[in-house]
C-alpha cells in the first residue's frame, strides 16, 4: 500500500470523499507557497497537489499559467521546490502529488528525478502529457519507489482506453471533467456522471474529478455523482494570488474549510 492509497482506503473506510486542492509553487513565492502547504494540511485538503511552474503547460488554463509565468520569472526552479517541499513534507498529513510535464522529468533523467522527488517527500505524480502508450518508463520505476504515478482519463476517451487507463493508473484515477484546459466554469458538465460510472464498470480504483470545479456546490455535485475525490485548481490559485501573501494564505485555508463542509 502507498501514502495515496492508504489515504483512499481511510476515506473509503469513513465514507468520505477526498478533497485535493492544487496550488503552483513559487506563486507568490516559495514561502508562500510552503504556508499554504501547511494551512491547506491543517483546514481539511486530504491530498495536495502541488504545480512545478513549466514554460509550455499544455493542460493549464489562464490563471494557472499566469501563476507558473510570474513563479518563473522570479527564477523559481524544480530544485528549488524540490528543496522547499523536503522542508516542509514532515509537517503535513496530507500526502503531495507533484504536477509536472514530461519534459522536465526527462531532461534530469528519470531515475534522478524520482530519487528527489522521494527525498522531497512526494507520494505521487501527475504528468498530463504523459501518453498512456509511453507510461510504463515512468510507472515501473515509480513503482519500485512508492510513488503513484496518476493516470488522466479525458472526457473524450473511449470504453476501451478508460479501462486500459484504469489498469495502468496508480493511487487513483483523474478523471478531466472538460474537454480544454484548467479553468473556473460555471458549470460541471453532466458527462462527468456518465464517465464515472464506465469506470466503476472497469475498476474499483478510487476517482478523483478536476479541471473546472471552483464553487462548493459544484464539488458537491461531483461527490453525489460518486467521485472519491474533487480536485480543485484555478479557484485556489487565484485566491493564493489576491491581496498579501499573508491575505492570500488565510483566503485559501478559507475556501478549503468551505470546499471540505460541501463534501463532508
Amino acid at each position: 500500500m502507498t501514502a495515496i492509497s492508504d489515504c483512499f482506503q481511510s476515506l473509503r473506510d469513513r465514507q468520505q470523499c477526498a478533497l485535493i486542492p492544487f496550488i503552483t509553487a513559487g506563486d507568490p513565492d516559495l514561502e508562500t507557497t510552503a504556508k499554504a502547504l501547511r494551512a491547506l494540511d491543517q483546514n481539511g485538503a486530504d491530498l495536495i497537489e502541488l504545480g512545478v511552474p513549466y514554460s509550455d503547460p499544455l493542460a493549464d488554463g489562464p490563471v494557472i499559467q499566469a501563476a507558473a509565468t510570474r513563479a518563473l520569472s522570479k527564477g523559481v526552479r524544480l530544485e528549488m521546490v524540490l528543496e522547499m517541499l523536503r522542508e516542509v513534507t514532515p509537517e503535513l498529513k496530507a500526502p503531495v502529488v507533484l504536477f509536472t510535464y514530461y519534459n522536465p522529468i526527462l531532461n534530469r533523467g528519470i531515475e534522478t528525478f524520482l530519487d528527489q522527488a522521494v527525498a522531497a517527500g512526494a507520494k505521487g505524480l501527475v504528468v498530463p502529457d504523459l501518453p498512456l502508450e509511453e507510461a510504463d518508463s515512468l510507472l515501473k520505476p515509480a513503482a519500485e519507489k512508492g510513488i503513484d504515478v496518476i493516470l488522466l482519463v479525458a472526457p473524450t476517451s473511449s470504453q476501451d482506453r478508460i479501462r486500459a487507463i484504469a489498469q495502468q493508473a496508480q493511487g487513483f484515477v483523474y478523471l478531466v471533467s472538460v474537454t480544454g484546459v484548467t479553468g473556473i466554469r460555471s458549470e460541471i458538465q453532466s458527462r462527468v456522471k456518465d464517465l464515472l460510472v464506465d469506470l466503476r464498470e472497469v475498476s474499483a480504483k478510487p476517482v478523483g474529478v478536476g479541471f473546472g470545479i471552483s464553487q462548493p456546490e459544484q464539488a458537491r455535485q461531483v461527490k453525489d455523482w460518486g467521485a472519491d475525490a474533487v480536485i480543485v485548481g484555478s479557484a485556489f490559485v487565484k485566491r493564493l494570488a489576491e491581496g498579501t501573501p499573508e491575505e492570500g494564505v488565510a483566503s485559501v485555508a478559507e475556501f478549503c474549510r468551505e470546499l471540505k463542509a460541501a463534501i463532508a
